[in-house]
């Protein structure tokens, strides 16, 4: 075989790079497939942080539970649009890129015949033995990564918890027959406040009787403002005061005051007394 031969192997070799180069090319530009500016459902994910976060988590979920019996269903329906990207709600529904969630409340975990779970989900389901209760699914819509570590549910996750309470509420509504509600959220007890400085006692409480004195101070208190002191008790075998204008008796043993100036003065014990000036002396009497 001579060059020429040769050389029209090599031009038909490249020829037909040529066409298959040029046909590609030309399909692209025909069937192109713009990427949207912006898609139609975005999933976040949640990146797992070192450190005290899933403790942090740990101790917020479970705080919807309480709040399940008073949600409004209303609320946990519109919440659900977040989930029906990847679930289904209704009775027939199909499986898509989460299970169906009919009748999810109280259903095995990983339990949802015709769907292809991930391993980590068929492990933490125990073979069926642990169940979507309202913990398990309180806090598997806080943090889905959280509560089961390798999942394939790709989800941020619901931090409010009343958002929460009316999903899962929306989600016990979706069955032939309604699990049990969880008892609602008790308020807590208020403490019994003492009275405000000069309020009225409460009602039911006894008044002091009429006419009786009020409780004597505290030993060394002061008086309250606006009321006169306590008068002091007498001393025991204390002489009463006397009378205004009186004169006051001698203390037991004393001596006797001093008369006033141009007095006369007292009689000594046992004698008449003298009489008076310019009168006649009065006549002794007979002797019987």
């Amino acid at each position: 075989m001579d060059s020429f031969e040769y050389n029209k192997l090599i031009g038909g070799l490249l020829g037909a790079v040529f066409v298959v180069f040029s046909i590609s090319l030309i399909s692209d530009a025909i069937f192109a497939q713009p990427v949207p500016e912006k898609p139609g459902y975005h999933i976040e994910a949640v990146e797992e942080t070192q450190g005290g976060a899933g403790g942090a988590e740990t101790a917020a979920a479970n705080v919807a539970v309480p709040l399940i019996a008073s949600a409004d269903l209303a609320a946990g329906e519109a919440a659900f649009k977040k989930c029906a990207a990847c679930h289904t709600d209704d009775q027939s529904g199909a499986n898509k890129v989460g299970p169906n969630l009919w009748g999810v409340v109280n259903r095995p975990i990983a339990g949802h015949e015709g769907f292809a779970y991930s391993a980590a989900m068929k492990e933490f389901s125990q073979g069926g033995t642990v169940v979507w209760d309202y913990e398990h699914l309180d806090h598997f819509l806080l943090s889905p990564k959280g509560l089961i570590k390798g999942t394939a549910m790709g989800f941020a996750g619901i931090k409010k918890p009343e958002e929460r309470a009316a999903v899962i509420a929306y989600l016990r509504s979706k069955a032939d027959s309604p699990a049990p509600l969880p008892e609602a959220a008790a308020p807590a007890a208020e403490n019994a406040a003492a009275p405000a400085e000069g309020a009225a006692p409460a009602e039911g409480a006894a008044a002091p009787a009429e006419g009786a004195a009020p409780a004597a101070p505290a030993e060394g208190a002061a008086p309250a403002e606006g009321t006169a002191p306590a008068a002091p008790a007498p001393a025991e075998n204390a002489a009463p005061a006397p009378a205004e204008g009186a004169t006051p008796a001698p203390a037991d043993g004393a001596a006797a005051p001093a008369p006033a100036e141009g007095a006369a003065p007292a009689p000594a014990e046992g004698t008449a007394p003298a009489p008076a000036e310019g009168t006649a002396p009065a006549q002794p009497a007979p002797a019987q």
